[in-house]
């Protein structure tokens, strides 16, 4: 795999190919200092992957991941040394096309084999939905299984009134497109709601205070034990898989381990479809892969409202492409209608 390099650091561009180097197969397909050489470099000669800094001169990690993923499409990886100072801006990122954000916050310890691992590891998530799989990373998204650990099947439902409620999945792009939606909805929105984007536990916290500054909504992160209520968007956040309990609980799981979309829009969905008794509406946003398709076509068979954003709004047109490939969605909507849609066939306005 061919994999490109833009930052203005020296130490880190070498400490980066030194990363690259170490995997048979890779290769560093050239080398950028700042977004606007890498973007004519693309135009030219455009990579498997591109691991993007951020902060550049000439143009930074965001204009210069727009400009890309318009002008010469590939693989976008944004590699940051702060995730705090540089939130908003990484979501901004992502909205316009960059499939994950990788840390790495010193230097020096790209050279220590863990966190050299951790960016491999993203690499090789993405090189399995890019087509180039690695060979850890094969499982097929049929095979994705709702598995939780110790017991759970033993714990017993409450006797509560469940809400309505709305699962929302999303990958590449997700980011504005889910800030999108829920700024649209009124603070007394009755419905639940539950996000599964797909983004490392590390930028979970971030997301979610962002997206909580985009809506009148409580924005939370999903953490064990969290219930699902009307008015409040819980959103996952572990590299795990958010599942629902019997007990119409919140946990995490590992399995399926080997799935390369993590958290699962999948494996989430067959929970909900499995434990969760009221009828409730499903959105599948953009992003790169087919998560989702198969949770979506589950819900729907259990009598759910189905939606797949169209192909004219998606950054990519992936997941929601595999949904309606499937016949998973009952409609297909621009991303500008998904709010009306959810606020109308919620609160019964005309």
């Amino acid at each position: 795999m061919r994999i490109a390099i833009v930052n203005d650091t020296m130490m880190t561009v070498e400490a980066l190919r030194r990363v690259i180097d170490s995997v048979p197969g890779y290769e560093v397909a050239w080398t950028a200092r700042d977004g606007a050489q890498a973007v004519a470099k693309c135009l030219v000669d455009p990579p498997d992957l591109i691991l993007m800094d951020m902060i550049m001169p000439v143009m930074d990690g965001v204009d210069a991941t727009r400009a890309i993923v318009r002008q010469s499409p590939c693989a976008i990886l944004i590699v940051t040394s702060s995730v705090s100072k540089n939130s908003a801006r990484i979501f901004e990122a992502m909205g316009y096309g960059a499939l994950d954000v990788v840390s790495t916050p010193v230097l020096g310890r790209l050279g220590n084999p863990e966190v050299a691992q951790q960016l491999l590891a993203k690499i090789a998530t993405i090189a399995t939905l890019i087509g180039k799989p690695n060979p850890k990373l094969t499982t097929p998204p049929e095979s994705a299984t709702v598995t939780a650990s110790g017991g759970i099947g033993k714990l017993t439902v409450p006797p509560i009134s469940l809400p309505p409620l709305v699962v929302m999945g999303a990958s590449t792009g997700g980011p504005n497109a889910l800030a999108n939606v829920l700024s649209q909805l009124p603070a007394q929105f009755p419905a639940a709601i539950t996000i599964i984007q797909h983004v490392d536990i590390q930028f979970a916290p971030g997301l979610v205070k962002w997206l909580d500054g985009q809506t009148p909504l409580k924005v939370r992160l999903g953490s064990e034990g969290s219930r699902l209520e009307a008015g409040t968007v819980l959103v996952a956040a572990s590299n795990d898989h958010l599942i629902l309990r019997p007990n119409l609980t919140l946990t995490y799981t590992r399995k399926p381990e080997d799935y390369p979309y993590r958290p699962s829009v999948d494996v989430f969905c067959k929970s909900v479809a499995q434990h969760w008794s009221r009828k409730g509406i499903a959105v599948l946003l953009t992003g790169m892969g087919r998560d989702g398709a198969l949770g979506l076509s589950l819900l729907r068979s259990k009598g759910w409202h189905t939606i797949a954003q169209d192909r004219q709004s998606c950054v990519v047109y992936g997941m929601p492409k595999a949904a309606v490939e499937m016949d998973s969605a009952v409609e297909v909507l621009p991303l500008a209608a998904i709010a009306p849609t959810l606020i109308r066939r919620l609160t019964h306005t005309p």
